[in-house]
C-alpha cells in the first residue's frame, strides 16, 4: 500500500485548471522524515491551494505520480547534509545538477527552508531560484511572478523573478575572490537592473502554522503539530532559530490556537506543541487549562524544548498525565560565566527548581542540552558543567538525567557567525563523556565530525559546490570531504578557513548580500558584548 493512502488531510486541495503549471515539490529525505516537517506540510498545502498549480510530492523513497514535463521543481531544505539527496533527486528526474547546464527545456529548480534562508551560497550552483524567508509571504509572490513570464526564455524569467522581494537568483550575482584560496573580495549584482541586496522576508502575522496532514507513517506517528510561537525573545548569540526568525510572535490561545487544536483532535489524539520557546507564550497557562479538561484525558501531548524557569509542577503533572515521560531544557553549560557569554539568561538555581518540579509532577526523565567549544570557553567551564550535573543527580534522586551535547557551530546572521569551531572541541566532548559517565549520567554527544561538516556548509561560499559534488561520490564521512579538499587544493581555501578560522568584522561574508532581520551593526554589538566577558 502506498504511504500516501494512510494520510488524513486537514485541507481541501483546490481543483486545478487545464493549463495549471506542473510542479514537483520535493523533500530531500525519506517520506517519514519529510512528512513530519511542519514547514514542508504547510508549503505543500499552500501550493495545493492554487488552481494554477498541479502539485506532485516527491521523497527519496516515495513519490506521487509525477508529471512528464514539470515546469517547476521545489525543495524544502531543513538540514545541511541533505544536499546529497537533492542532487540524487535531480539526477533521478533527468535534470542537470548545475543550474548553468539547464536550458529552456528544463524546469526551474527552486528551494527554501531554514538552511537556504541562512546561507544558500554552497548550493548556489544547484538552484535557479532560492526563496529567502517565510513561505506565507514568498510563495504566492513567487508563483504569481512566474506566471507572468511562464512562456519566456529562462534568462528573462531569472531577471523578472529577481525583482520579487526575498527571491534570490544566484546566477545574477558575481562573486570575486582574493585569489583561488583567498577570502571573498566582493559580491555584486551583474548590473543595475538586479537588486544589489536581497532582504529575507518575514511573516509578521499572528496566525502560525499547523499540520495539514496526519499519518501513521510519520516519524512522529499520527501527530498533529501546532506552532505555538515563532522565534524566541531570548536572543542567545549562537542561535539561528532566534536571530533569523525575528520578531517573536504569539498567536491568541482562544482565537487561534485552541480552534486549531480542535481541528486536529478530529483526526488524531496526539498533539505536538512546537516552537523555540513554547512556554514563553504569554497565555501558556490558558493552553494548559485547555489540556487539563476531562475531554482531553486521552490526548497524548508532546512539547518542544521549554525555557528552564517556566517548568512548574503543574506543567509536569499535565504532561505526565498526557503520556509524556520527560521534558527537555537547554542549559548550554553548567558555567554561569559561559551562559552570560552566549546571553543565556539562566541561573543554576532555576535548573534545580525545574528538575524538582519535573519529578514532583510525575515525569521520570529530564533531558538537558548544552554545547562544547563555545567561544570563550575554558576548562573551568567544563568542570562547572560536570559539577552541576553531578549535584543535580544527587538533588533529585530517581529522576533520570540525560545530557545531550553538541559542538558549537557558527551560523549566518547571528553574532557568533564570525567565530570558528574550536579545535579543542572534540577533546572537550571526550572529557565531558569521561567524567559524566563516571557519575552515572546518560551523556549523548553529537558527532564532532558531522559538526565540522555542518560548520563547513553553514559558513561556505560558492566554491564549495564542486567540492560537495565530489564528496557525495566518496560517501558520508568527514574523510570524504578531506579527500575532496585534497583533490581540489589550489582551487579553494582549505577546510580550516571555513570551519576553524575566526573571521574579521571587515570580511566580506558569503551571505553579505543577503539581509537578515537585524543589520550587521546590531550583530557586531552583540558579538562585542560577548567578547567583553571572555
Amino acid at each position: 500500500m502506498s504511504v500516501f493512502n494512510a494520510e488524513s488531510l486537514l485541507f481541501e486541495p483546490t481543483p486545478v485548471t487545464t493549463d495549471a503549471v506542473p510542479l514537483i515539490f520535493a523533500f530531500p529525505n525519506c517520506y517519514s522524515v519529510g512528512i513530519t516537517s511542519l514547514g514542508y506540510q504547510v508549503v505543500w498545502a499552500l501550493l495545493s491551494g492554487r488552481q494554477d498549480l498541479s502539485v506532485s510530492r516527491l521523497f527519496t523513497d516515495a513519490g506521487e505520480a509525477l508529471p512528464s514535463a514539470p515546469e517547476l521543481v521545489g525543495f524544502s531544505v531543513s538540514w545541511e547534509l541533505d544536499y546529497a539527496h537533492i542532487l540524487d533527486l535531480l539526477e533521478r528526474l533527468d535534470i542537470p545538477v548545475r543550474a548553468s547546464q539547464r536550458t529552456d527545456a528544463h524546469p526551474l529548480v527552486f528551494g527554501g527552508g531554514p538552511v537556504l534562508s541562512a546561507n544558500p551560497e554552497p548550493f548556489a550552483d544547484f538552484f535557479d531560484v532560492v526563496l529567502l524567508g517565510d513561505g506565507e509571504l514568498l510563495l504566492h509572490c513567487f508563483i504569481d511572478a512566474y506566471q507572468q513570464v511562464r512562456h519566456q526564455p529562462r534568462a528573462v524569467q531569472y531577471r523578472h523573478l529577481a525583482q520579487v522581494p526575498g527571491v534570490y537568483v544566484p546566477s545574477l550575482y558575481d562573486v570575486r575572490y582574493e585569489g583561488p584560496e583567498g577570502a571573498i573580495a566582493q559580491i555584486t549584482a551583474l548590473d543595475s537592473t538586479v537588486p544589489a541586496r536581497v532582504q529575507k522576508q518575514t511573516y509578521r502575522g499572528n496566525t502560525l502554522s499547523t499540520s495539514t496532514v496526519v499519518t501513521e507513517k510519520a516519524a512522529w506517528e499520527n501527530i498533529y503539530m501546532v506552532e505555538v510561537v515563532r522565534s524566541c525573545p531570548e536572543l542567545c548569540r549562537f542561535c539561528l532559530a532566534s536571530y533569523s526568525t525575528l520578531p517573536f510572535r504569539t498567536p491568541s490561545v482562544e482565537r487561534t490556537l485552541i480552534p486549531a487544536i480542535e481541528r486536529g483532535l478530529q483526526v488524531t489524539r496526539r498533539i505536538g506543541l512546537l516552537g523555540a520557546s513554547v512556554t514563553q507564550h504569554p497565555e501558556f497557562d490558558d493552553l494548559l487549562d485547555y489540556f487539563a479538561r476531562p475531554d482531553c484525558d486521552d490526548v497524548r501531548l508532546s512539547i518542544a524544548s521549554v525555557r528552564t524557569n517556566t517548568v512548574t509542577q503543574r506543567l509536569a503533572r499535565i504532561l505526565s498525565t498526557h503520556d509524556t515521560r520527560s521534558i527537555t531544557i537547554a542549559i548550554e553549560s553548567g558555567s554561569q560565566r559561559l551562559r552570560q557569554i552566549v546571553n543565556k539568561k539562566l541561573e543554576n538555581d532555576s535548573i534545580f527548581t525545574a528538575a524538582a518540579a519535573a519529578k514532583a509532577g510525575g515525569l521520570s526523565s529530564l533531558k538537558l542540552y548544552g554545547m562544547a567549544g563555545v567561544p570563550g570557553e575554558t576548562e573551568t567551564d567544563l568542570d562547572a558543567t560536570v559539577d552541576l550535573l553531578t549535584d543535580l543527580k544527587r538533588a533529585v534522586p530517581g529522576l533520570r538525567l540525560t545530557y545531550g551535547c553538541s559542538t558549537f557551530v557558527p551560523k549566518a546572521h547571528t553574532p557568533f557567525q564570525w567565530f570558528g569551531v574550536q579545535l579543542l572541541a572534540e577533546k572537550r566532548l571526550q572529557k565531558l563523556q569521561k567524567h559524566l559517565r563516571q557519575q552515572g549520567i546518560d551523556f549523548r554527544p553529537e558527532s564532532y565530525s558531522w559538526s565540522v561538516i555542518q560548520a563547513l556548509i553553514s559558513r561556505g561560499d560558492r566554491r564549495l559546490s564542486p567540492l560537495l559534488e565530489r564528496a557525495r561520490q566518496y560517501g558520508d564521512s568527514l574523510g570524504s570531504y578531506r579527500r575532496a579538499f585534497k583533490e581540489m587544493r589550489g582551487q579553494l581555501p582549505p577546510l580550516e578557513f571555513y570551519v576553524h578560522r575566526d573571521w574579521s568584522l571587515n570580511a566580506v561574508l558569503p551571505w553579505s548580500h543577503l539581509l537578515g532581520p537585524l543589520p550587521q551593526s546590531a550583530l557586531e554589538k552583540h558579538r562585542d558584548e560577548a567578547i567583553a566577558l571572555f
